[in-house]
């Protein structure tokens, strides 16, 4: 018999917080964010992060686990991921993973199996190297581009951690990063599992974005970077490269002034609303949740309960 698991995924901004509380709530479960940056200490604004009190109890998981300075990506999510899940059942909870990071919540529903090659890191120091630079960033690009052309339509040219595993990884195997993932999404879940994605209008999911935008810059969001740079934090280290930080990195360096930083930020979460929604469309296993500002928390956790039960998960 495969562990049951509950996903709750979905845009920025989407609700996904709440629902998942009040679904810990209703079935003993615990939550695991599949969150890139919300696993990092002290920054809590700009990720919009569930503050203690929010969580009304219910414990969660890979929140606040690393400082700023230590770099994360999908292998080490998948193996903390995969250590909660164990601890939740252990416990005999239902584990909820919540997030909008596709990949990563697609590593551990399937199990996916990354080739690693960690003896030789030479090869990708020297494309580390060559990325300082704007002109070695393109061109990194363009080598991608050449080799995996499919994953360079996938991959924005400016996420370059992603640019450089993907050229380490065909260099490393002989595959392409595409063909691989493309057989690992033919791998059965490994989960007795639910997955579902609140789905909203594409003009209302935008106002909630630029709502949610201009409240982290009242809530303080100047303030939180501000204390990460004078730590020593910059725009080099991974955490300072998510939506909302790297902005106002350039308004602190006076690049830009802070209405500027605001308008990069809301159209750069739009845009990564419209990439998450693009992620999970191409997920075989998804079941959308359709929302307006009409649809309760009451009708979701009905839609969803309906699912729970048909596969016996609750």
């Amino acid at each position: 018999m495969k562990e049951p698991l509950i996903i709750i995924a979905g845009p920025t901004a989407s609700g996904k917080t709440a629902l998942s509380i009040r679904l810990a709530k209703a079935y003993d479960g615990e939550i695991i964010s599949a969150d890139s940056m919300q696993v990092y200490k002290g920054m809590d604004i700009g990720t919009a992060k569930i503050r203690p009190e929010e969580m009304q109890g219910v414990p969660h998981h890979l929140i606040d686990v690393l400082e700023p300075e230590v770099p994360f990506n999908v292998v080490t999510f998948q193996q903390m991921a995969k250590e909660a899940i164990r601890k939740i059942r252990q416990a005999g909870h239902l584990p909820i993973i919540v997030g909008g990071t596709g990949f990563y919540i697609q590593a551990v529903l399937y199990d996916i199996d990354f080739t690693k090659n960690d003896e030789d890191t030479s090869f990708r120091e020297a494309l580390e190297k060559q990325a300082e630079s704007e002109e070695g960033r393109k061109a990194l690009y363009e080598m991608l581009a050449a080799v995996d052309p499919d994953s360079a339509k996938a991959i924005h040219p400016n996420n370059i951690k992603r640019v450089i595993r993907a050229i380490e990884f065909n260099r490393q195997t002989g595959q392409t990063m595409s063909s691989h993932n493309a057989a690992q999404q033919q791998r059965e879940s490994a989960y007795n599992s639910a997955f579902f994605v609140l789905d909203w209008p594409r003009q209302t999911l935008y106002s909630r974005i630029e709502k949610r935008v201009d409240l982290m810059i009242k809530a303080g969001l100047p303030e939180e970077v501000k204390g990460l740079k004078d730590r020593g934090l910059c725009a080099d280290h991974i955490s300072m490269q998510g939506l909302g930080y790297k902005e106002m990195l350039e308004y602190l360096d006076g690049q830009i002034s802070l209405a500027e930083a605001a308008d990069k930020i809301r159209l750069g979460t739009r845009h990564f609303a419209k990439r998450q929604l693009t992620w999970f469309r191409r997920e075989r296993d998804v079941i959308w949740l359709p929302c307006d500002e009409n649809t309760g928390e009451d009708a979701l956790m009905d839609m969803v309960s309906v699912h729970l039960k048909a596969k016996n998960i609750i």
